[in-house]
């Protein structure tokens, strides 16, 4: 088992696989790579980067009418309960893919107009209780500083100090399943332990000073989303916005956590956090992952093939997958091929289970940095600390 400490692992690495043999396996992800983030950029076709606005708005087309003719059925089928969790599954999927076309205005991956992008996120996240410019000013700060322990944003390591001041009750909720997968709209109100802030604060430190007008634009766009879903409520009753919206709304929040924590979590091999010197754009895009989703790939617009995105967010969703194919000669051991999936990705529950319960915090010193274990929160698990 690979020891976990603030030093850079052995070149000759042992790694688990369940249900055979450690193998050795003789690659540090850690190392800086011997390539250069130019020579990814040049082996990916000049046809992936260009963003075509009336493709991206067929995309919202599509989920829009999904959205709305799940609805109709809700309508149609309300009084057979056998129907109901099919809708919630089915449309709370559906509110997922249209998080990811809103993910992608924000990056500026939509189109090349800044006024389509922030119009049509705003519809979009806005309906999904997402406060637009907040939510993307956050986000590009994790782009910008993807796998450094002291300033990524997004499901970042919290360094041992930090950790062990929590109390029992926010690691429970933090480190036992479910209780992550619904961490989204706490994430929103108030960051991670260790963070201050708020996306919906256009004076919270997430922000400067010229993005305070954003952020109370998307304010209040959530607020106007909250009030018609009250409004909504009183005029068919709050059990029927609770089937209708609500668990979809559930659905949709596990989705996000979900996928978002296995981008950056949950690799049968440990993979590298940084800090100071050691860490640059690169390197830290190198340790996102790439999952495979079986039929939702499509679905939720590639949103899988993480890599590339991460490297370059500019590239629209749909061009991403001939992107990475084009990019991984270039990446070589750095990339890692995703497992595939069948048609539910169900192989994808035993990586989230093992990493949530494993994956803890960090040690406080070292410039590169691995996962440990707090063997006291986890009574029942017997493994030892890696």
């Amino acid at each position: 088992m690979l020891k976990k400490t603030s030093k850079p692992p052995m070149p000759s690495l042992m790694v688990e696989q369940k249900g055979a043999v450690d193998e050795e396996v003789d690659f540090d992800p850690s190392a800086p790579p011997p390539f250069r983030i130019a020579e990814i950029r040049a082996a990916i076709p000049e046809h992936c980067w260009v963003k075509s606005p009336w493709r991206s708005m067929s995309y919202v087309a599509r989920d829009v009418v999904i959205v709305t003719g799940l609805i109709a059925l809700a309508v149609h089928f309300s009084k057979y309960w056998i129907f109901w969790p099919f809708y919630w599954v089915a449309q709370g999927t559906i509110f997922w893919a249209i998080f990811v076309l809103g993910h992608d205005c924000g990056h500026g991956s939509f189109s090349n107009n800044p006024t389509l992008n922030n119009v049509v996120g705003h519809f979009l996240h806005s309906s999904i209780l997402v406060p637009y410019h907040g939510w993307r000013i956050s986000h590009r700060t994790h782009h910008q500083n993807h796998g450094n322990v002291e300033k990524d944003e997004s499901w970042v390591p919290l360094p041992e100090k930090i950790y062990k001041r929590l109390d029992y009750s926010t690691k429970f909720l933090r480190y036992k399943i479910p209780f992550p997968l619904f961490a989204y709209p706490l994430y929103l109100w108030s960051r991670s332990p260790g963070k201050t802030g708020s996306h919906f604060n256009p004076y919270s430190d997430l922000f400067q000073p010229n993005e305070r007008k954003c952020v109370m634009t998307s304010t209040i766009c959530w607020t106007l989303m909250v009030a018609i879903l009250l409004l909504l409520s009183n005029i068919f009753g709050p059990i029927q916005m609770l089937k209708v919206y609500g668990i979809p709304y559930l659905i949709f929040v596990m989705w996000l956590d979900v996928v978002t924590y296995l981008h950056h979590h949950g690799h049968e091999q440990k993979l590298p956090w940084y800090r100071g010197k050691e860490w640059s754009y690169l390197r830290g895009g190198l340790t996102t992952v790439d999952r495979d989703y079986g039929w939702f790939n499509n679905v939720h617009h590639d949103i899988g093939t993480h890599v590339i995105h991460h490297l370059f967010p500019h590239i629209p969703h749909y061009h991403l997958v001939e992107a990475t194919k084009a990019a991984k000669p270039v990446l070589g051991k750095y990339y890692r091929d995703p497992k595939k999936s069948g048609p539910i990705p169900c192989h994808l529950i035993a990586n989230l289970v093992r990493s949530i319960n494993q994956d803890h915090y960090v040690s406080d010193t070292g410039d590169i940095v691995f996962y440990q274990t707090d063997s006291k929160l986890n009574g029942s698990y017997t493994g030892k600390d890696e």
